[in-house]
């Protein structure tokens, strides 16, 4: 089992909010695409939090990190998707991560396991 945090576009938020749907996200044409210098961003931006490409597949660029605890990272043309490990250590790291990537203004993090959207 792992803990799942997720990334998208603050668009995605937006509609998400207004949609009231529980089941927003179990439709892809839902989520509202990145922009390719938003994905080309996010991509550079794991790469200097030390994320190694592992590979590139119809699902999107897979992303593992040396250091357990900072989990895995899958990136689409409309998500990231961080994996952690069930440990206090990995959800927190990985939270965190998720978290800085926001600073921008340009994503929005989710997290399905503890509340949703995180709010500031």
């Amino acid at each position: 089992m792992s803990y799942n945090i997720q990334l998208f576009s603050i668009e995605t938020k937006e509609k998400e909010k207004a949609a009231d749907d529980d089941s927003f996200f179990d439709r892809e044409e839902n989520l509202v695409p990145f922009t390719g210098e938003q994905i080309a961003g996010l991509k550079e931006r794991l790469l200097k939090y030390k994320y190694a490409l592992v590979r590139e597949d119809e699902t999107g660029i897979h992303f593992s990190h040396p250091d357990e605890d900072f989990g895995n990272a899958l990136l689409t043309d409309k998500g990231l998707y961080f994996n952690a490990n069930l440990s206090e250590s990995s959800i927190f790291e990985v939270g965190m991560t998720a978290s800085e990537f926001t600073d921008t203004g340009e994503f929005a993090k989710y997290d399905p396991q503890n509340e949703g959207w995180e709010e500031f």
